[in-house]
Parts: C-alpha cells; sequence; structure tokens
C-alpha cells in the first residue's frame, strides 16, 4: 500500500505547482503590479519585519536534512528575523572550494523559499558563471581575459548566459560586474576579477554586461564602490586605503560607477575601505560613511537603485567595530552602515545584534522609520522587478534544457581562446610540438625514460586543489611521455634537485603559473607572511632556478594574475590566460602548440615587462585531432 501511496504522489508531483506557479524570467522591469505589490506590502509589515527585509544570510546549497540542526537554524533564522533574502554559496575551507550540482541549488532554494512569508531574493556571486560555485555549469574565465579579447559582446555573451543559468537554479540577483579599476600591480584580492587597469575600457565591459544579465532576467550589482582597484589590501583580512585626491577619483575609480548606472545597474555594493578624499574621518570607512554612501553615490552620481554592503564580516569592517563585553559591536555596525544610506546588511556577523540594534535604533529616534520605509521599498521593488511578487520557485525539470547548452560551452571556450595574449617569444620553442602516440612500454619501465622530452612544471598554492589537471591532461594528449611535476610551496624544495635534472634533459619547458585573487589569502614573500598575490619565496626560487638554468628554453604561463612576470625579469617566452579555469588552461596549450591564433592584448601594465596593449600576434599553425581508436595526430595550417 504503501509503494502504490509513493508511485501516485510522484506521478501528481508535477501537478502540485502548475506552469504559472514557476518564475517565468523575463526583462528586469517594474510593472503597475509589482509597484502595487510593493506598497501594499509595505503598509502591512511591521516594524521588525521591514528591518528583517534589510538582511541576507548565507545559504549553503547542500544537502540538508529538514531536521538538521543546520537546516532548523537556518529555518527558524529566516522566519524569527523575517530575513529579506539569501546569498546561495557552497562551503569553503581553504584551500577548498566544495561546488555542489545545480540540481541541489535549485532545490534548495525551493524550499527556503517555502519557509519564508514574503518571497525571498536570492542571491549569488557568479563573477565567472555559475561554474564558480557549482558542477556542470557554464564555465567562463575571470573578467580580466574578456579585457584582453577587445570585444565587450563577450561580456554581453557572459551576462545572457550567467542570467538565464542563475533564473533556472533560483538566483534573482548576481554580485557581478566588477567596476573596480586594477591599477594596482600589487592589489592582491581584486586583480584578475577586474576588466582593466583603464577606467573607461572597465566601463564599457561591465555596462555590456549590465545590459545583457538584465535583459534575460538577473539584477546586477556594480562593486565595489568607490572602487577597490588601487590598493594594496585584502578587506577580508584588514582595511584597506585609497589615496586618490578627488580628481584622481573622479577620472579613474568613478568612471565605471558611471558607466554602470548609465546602463542601469540594479545595485552598488559598497567596500569596508578608507578614502580620505571622499571621508577625512579615520574611523569611517565607506560603509558607514554618508559622504560617500548618500553625498557621492546617491546625490552626486544619482543613484536610485538599491546599495548593499560588501560582507558584514569581514575584518576590515570587525576591526571598527570590535567585540567587547557588554558591547554589541555588529549591531553598532549595522546601525551606522544604514545611517551611511545603505539598504541591505549583507552577512551580519551576529544576526540578532543587529537586527536588535536597528530595531532600537528605530524605537530611540536615531533612526526614522521612514528611512527605513526608503530601503525596504527599494527591496520590494527589486523583489517585483524579477517577478518574485508572482511566484517565487523554479521548474526543476528545465534545468536539463537550460543548464550548460553545448552553444555556451562554446563561447566560454571562444572567450578563452580569444583572451590568450603572448607577450614575449624569443623565437626558439614556440610553437610546441606533438609527439604523437609513443610505442608501448614494457610493464616496469619508465615511458620515454633517459630521452629529451617536455618537461611541465605547475606551480599551484596547494597540489591537491584541481588547479593544473586540465592542463596536464591537454599536454599528455600532445606529448604522452611529457615530464610533468605539480608543486606548491610545501613541495618545491624537495622537488627541486628532480626538477632541475629533468629541465637538463629537456627540449622545452612549461612553467605553468597558478596565482589567483583569493580571500584572505597569505603567502610567505622574503620569509614574511603577507597577504599577496604572488608566488611564495619557496616556489619563487624554483621558477628562477628553471629560468637561470634553461630560459631560452622555457615558456612562462601566467594561469590567472598576468603580474607574475614583473618577479621574473629573465623569463624570455611569456603567455597570459588571466585565468586558471578549464577553458583557459585548455586555450593555454591550444596556444603552446600553435592551434589557435594568438591576438589577445594586455589589459593591464606589467612593471618592466610591458605595458597596456601589448601583445604578439600569432597564426594558428596546426589543428590537434582525435581518431575515433584514440590516437591522435596534428595536422599543419595556417589560420590568419
Amino acid at each position: 500500500m504503501f509503494r502504490r501511496l509513493l508511485v501516485l504522489l510522484l506521478l501528481l508531483a508535477p501537478l502540485a505547482f502548475p506552469k504559472d506557479k514557476y518564475q517565468q524570467p523575463g526583462p528586469v522591469h517594474l510593472d503597475h503590479d509589482g509597484e502595487k505589490w510593493a506598497e501594499k506590502t509595505l503598509r502591512k509589515l511591521t516594524l521588525e519585519e521591514k528591518i528583517g527585509q534589510m538582511f541576507m544570510l548565507r545559504a549553503p546549497a547542500e544537502f540538508l536534512n529538514l531536521a538538521s540542526p543546520e537546516y532548523t537554524q537556518l529555518r527558524d533564522s529566516i522566519q524569527k528575523y523575517h530575513v529579506g533574502g539569501l546569498l546561495l554559496t557552497v562551503r569553503f575551507e581553504a584551500p577548498f572550494l566544495y561546488r555542489n550540482p545545480p540540481y541541489e541549488a535549485a532545490m534548495f532554494a525551493n524550499q527556503l523559499q517555502g519557509e519564508s512569508e514574503l518571497p525571498l531574493i536570492v542571491a549569488a556571486d557568479f563573477e565567472r558563471g555559475l561554474a564558480m560555485r557549482f558542477y556542470s555549469t557554464t564555465g567562463f574565465p575571470h573578467a580580466m581575459a574578456f579585457a584582453a579579447t577587445g570585444k565587450p559582446e563577450y561580456a554581453a555573451t557572459l551576462g545572457r548566459v550567467t542570467a538565464r543559468e542563475s533564473r533556472a537554479i533560483g538566483v534573482e540577483w548576481g554580485f557581478f560586474p566588477v567596476a573596480d579599476v586594477n591599477s594596482s600591480p600589487n592589489n592582491p584580492i581584486i586583480n584578475t576579477r577586474a576588466f582593466s587597469e583603464d577606467p573607461q575600457e572597465a566601463g564599457t565591459f561591465a555596462a555590456a554586461y549590465i545590459k545583457a544579465a538584465r535583459e534575460n532576467g538577473l539584477l546586477t550589482t556594480a562593486k565595489h564602490f568607490p572602487g577597490h582597484g588601487d590598493t594594496d589590501t585584502d578587506s577580508h583580512l584588514s582595511l584597506a586605503r585609497v589615496t586618490g585626491d578627488r580628481a584622481r577619483l573622479d577620472a579613474v575609480e568613478l568612471v565605471p560607477f558611471r558607466k554602470a548606472i548609465e546602463a542601469g545597474v540594479d545595485s552598488v555594493m559598497v567596500a569596508h575601505l578608507t578614502v580620505p578624499a571622499l571621508e577625512p574621518d579615520p574611523e569611517r570607512i565607506a560603509t558607514t560613511s554618508p559622504a560617500v554612501v548618500t553625498r557621492l553615490l546617491r546625490g552626486q552620481l544619482g543613484f536610485r537603485g538599491v546599495v548593499v554592503t560588501d560582507a558584514m564580516d569581514m575584518n576590515a569592517l570587525t576591526r571598527l567595530f570590535p567585540a567587547e563585553p557588554g558591547k554589541n559591536a555588529s549591531g553598532r555596525a549595522a546601525v551606522e552602515a544604514v545611517k551611511a544610506g545603505n539598504d541591505v546588511i549583507l552577512l551580519p556577523a551576529d544576526l540578532d545584534g543587529s537586527f536588535n540594534a536597528l530595531l532600537a535604533a528605530v524605537q530611540s529616534g536615531e533612526i526614522s522609520e521612514e528611512r527605513i520605509d526608503a530601503s525596504v521599498r527599494r527591496i520590494l521593488r527589486l523583489k517585483a522587478s524579477v517577478g518574485l511578487n508572482k511566484a517565487r520557485l523554479v521548474d526543476i525539470g528545465a534545468l536539463s534544457s537550460i543548464i550548460a547548452r553545448p552553444e555556451n560551452l562554446a563561447a566560454a571556450r571562444e572567450v578563452a581562446e580569444t583572451a590568450v595574449t603572448l607577450v614575449r617569444d624569443n623565437g626558439q620553442v614556440l610553437p610546441l610540438k606533438h609527439n604523437g602516440t609513443p610505442a608501448p612500454a614494457g610493464a616496469y619501465t619508465t615511458p620515454g625514460e633517459g630521452q629529451k622530452r617536455l618537461v611541465a612544471v605547475l606551480f599551484t598554492d596547494d597540489v591537491r586543489t584541481e588547479y593544473g589537471r586540465v592542463f596536464e591532461q591537454e599536454l599528455r594528449a600532445r606529448v604522452p611521455d611529457a615530464r610533468i611535476f605539480f608543486v606548491d610551496p610545501r613541495s618545491a624544495a624537495a622537488l627541486g634537485d628532480s626538477i632541475a635534472n629533468a629541465v637538463a634533459q629537456a627540449r622545452a619547458v612549461v612553467a605553468a603559473v597558478y596565482v589567483t585573487p583569493s580571500a584572505g589569502k597569505k603567502v610567505q614573500v622574503q620569509g614574511v607572511t603577507t597577504n599577496s598575490v604572488s608566488l611564495d619565496d619557496a616556489t619563487a626560487a624554483l621558477l628562477n632556478r628553471i629560468l637561470e638554468q634553461a630560459a631560452p628554453l622555457t615558456v612562462v604561463v601566467a594561469l590567472g594574475s598576468p603580474y607574475v612576470a614583473a618577479g621574473f625579469p629573465q623569463t624570455q617566452n611569456y603567455l597570459c590566460t588571466f585565468s586558471g579555469v578549464p577553458v583557459s588552461e585548455t586555450a593555454a596549450v591550444k596556444a603552446l602548440f600553435g592551434e589557435i591564433p594568438i591576438h589577445g592584448r594586455l589589459p593591464v601594465t606589467i612593471p618592466g615587462v610591458a605595458e597596456r596593449g601589448a601583445g604578439l600576434d600569432r597564426p594558428a599553425q596546426s589543428t590537434f585531432l582525435r581518431h575515433s581508436q584514440g590516437g591522435f595526430h596534428a595536422r599543419p595550417r595556417t589560420i590568419p
């Protein structure tokens, strides 16, 4: 009997939610019905409910039993504090990001929507598309790769694909584009997440993304206002400082934000940094400064959308509001952020303390209820503009026809290949030669032992991560007897002699360097633990050793920060992909073997190496084909 009932329920499940109960994403637009819903809803809300709408909590999209402590705590927080939004994410334990399938995310979002009286707005950090958080989705390179192509239409493609896949899993709000101008080569947290060091170029690519994403139903966010590019500090660790005067800010930092606002960006995220030219009080950061949020962003730039803080649990903020016995530090930070003009408090360090502090501030008259109403009205209008007033659930069955469409995967590959930039070429190494399929070796022999071969050294922060796996696979497909080493700071010294011996026998050496911006990243540089996007002392010493031994035969490939070469001026062959994601790894190998044309241009200046706009053109010289039996061969070609 139980089995029959279960089967019946499964058969009837699709009927439980008719088609019109699911979200029907269209262009972001607030219609008359949406405006009426926002006003009507606002009038019905209690003060407590209004304040709750201003908070956004972290929601890890993974399987959770409904009776588990993790799920019940999240559900209870949503209901007790009337939370307005969730940041959909996955677990991160440095250096590992535990990505999950998109079905998990969609079902999780649907489940949480059912726990809230008002529709939740669900946001996510999809700076490179959904593959940044979820498997089996479309994965694009970092933003800087887009500017290297010189084609803003690629940023529009990113916006279109990200919007459609985001809405399919129940995410209505994307925290992108990064509108920072990465003018500092030492910036440890922005770097390749920014499009360019040129303000106009950064703004053009940001605007292209915004227009396409909004046209396909995804709310957009320009971050990190008023500009986090000209800093050398990660705000996750400590307080960053932007030192330029107002003229400099107008000419550089603010340009992309103006372009984003003109393009119709829905929200602006404010950074936790000090900007003396805008706020002379050293105890006030941009997030808590009325001069930055209200007078500049709303008054002078005319922004009318939603203002969201950067994560309130970041050290740059919490250090200014230290926890003390009997003192509600998190609450004070939230109050100051709202007084400055922020609408959404993102990831409060202490939800209960922040909620009650805001409530007390309104009850005491420190903040007027009209000020709260203004923020909540904007938030409700934002929800209505993506149809949450009509339907809050997504159709799980639609994912298989929307996520990772072949044409979108092809578009991501095209961006990665077009972005490849050749900065230096001594004419002695590139393109690399294919070896074909080697003859079968004995069971107990080392393939290619004693032969001169291709040597590749893959430098990563941790050899246990995914970085380098696709690169290795693609190399071995072309040169099966290649000698490949994975190196990180813990293993570099121990592998030094083995790598030196292999390099001594090599006909060509590839040094693939994976250096990417990551929240809270610290490395050993000159014996000091510091916040930096650079190689650790141990791996830097090994790369120097390789270059001293065989610089003319070595190609350094920057699969991430293009600034790597600044620390190794003896580099004679230098290739940049601006990203270490799989499509960029494949593109790098194709470029090394002359299988694709190279036309990329540097979006940034590499001190002592090359100026912005530099790049050597190379035609494609061969194609790499796979036989149906699994063998390989190269075929000459010349493509301009």
